[in-house]
């Protein structure tokens, strides 16, 4: 696992010196971003009608405890399962931004994964859906912290097993749909467990990002974009990961199945197209798509939100390779 190279570390330690107050102030929030704000239950199935729902909770591989909703297909359950995950900082319901503070100082607007659950079910698929540690009413771990991916890997397996291990679940052919964090997580987790996901039909994965991106161009938005030794040095000192170790791309290369990957071409918190298409190269997958949306700057209010506005192209993929 790389930290900091003693030429960063000493570049740090110098901006530490040199750094106005008001600055320093902007990269210790820049860095805060790993300690995940969770986010509200603020919807359940029973918003869309759906029913026969209900209340999990599954183990993570180290323990964790993760709060879960099994949802079957419209009509009863079928043999097709999508495990779908979630970003930071979000939760399985999405995000309440739309409520106010303190989700609106991330973005005022709401993400919602319900209707993609409504979109997925009356399709005649069964979800499963959960909260990552430290997110929406899963259990805290880790101090709090994300690692976006490097500690939230194991949650992944341990929701895989719990599918292996269920009479019915297991029966069933099995779809991913991992995002952002899910997405890097679910891509870590498949290198270390590669046995447990061979059975996997395909993939959704939207706005999988290195937080190295993420790092450059909030720092730019908020003129300390000089400081990346430092965003790493605060990362360290909070008990983090550095930025290059949060990445899809240390992973990517692992993953064998069809990909369907989804991304804002033109996000305003990211490098794309630059990172995503670094991403998408770096896939092990023989048949894999890189679907861009366009005509928008907004990750959030647009990115996350595409699926549910926009179903036809992810359930075509899924139709591809769960049929």
């Amino acid at each position: 696992m790389s930290r900091m190279s003693q030429e960063r570390m000493a570049k740090a330690l110098k901006q530490l010196e040199t750094i106005s107050e008001a600055d320093h102030a902007k990269v210790k929030g820049l860095a805060e971003i790993v300690r995940p704000l969770r986010s509200v239950i603020h919807k359940t199935p029973d918003d869309y009608g759906m029913t026969n729902w209900t209340d999990l909770v599954i183990p993570s591989s180290d323990g964790t405890p993760l709060e879960a909703w099994y949802i079957p297909a419209k009509g009863g359950e079928s043999n097709k399962l999508v495990i779908f995950n979630h970003a930071l900082p979000m939760c399985r319901a999405g995000f309440p931004g739309h409520l106010g503070a303190p989700w609106s100082s991330y973005d005022a607007v709401e993400i919602d994964f319900v209707v993609q659950y409504k979109h997925l079910t009356d399709a005649g698929y069964n979800v499963l859906t959960y909260d990552f540690r430290n997110h929406g009413n899963s259990a805290a771990a880790n101090g709090g912290l994300s690692g976006i991916g490097q500690w939230e890997w194991r949650d992944c397996v341990g929701v895989k097993r719990y599918v292996d291990k269920d009479p019915k679940l297991s029966k069933m052919h099995v779809a991913l749909y991992s995002q952002c964090m899910g997405g890097n997580a679910q891509y870590h987790a498949i290198h270390r467990h590669p046995e447990l996901f061979k059975n996997v039909r395909c993939m959704v994965s939207p706005m999988v990002v290195s937080m190295a991106a993420i790092y450059d161009a909030f720092s730019e938005l908020q003129g300390v974009r000089q400081y990346q030794e430092l965003i790493d040095l605060e990362l360290l000192k909070m008990g983090a990961f550095v930025a290059a170790e949060m990445t899809p791309h240390l992973w990517a290369a692992s993953v064998k199945m069809p990909v369907l990957m989804v991304q804002v071409l033109e996000d305003a918190w990211t490098r794309n197209p630059e990172d995503a298409q670094t991403t998408f190269d770096l896939l092990g997958s023989n048949e894999k798509e890189l679907f861009w949306i366009k005509d928008t700057p907004h990750r959030f209010k647009d990115g996350y939100n595409h699926f549910g506005r926009h179903p036809e192209k992810v359930l075509s993929f899924l139709g591809k390779h769960m049929n």
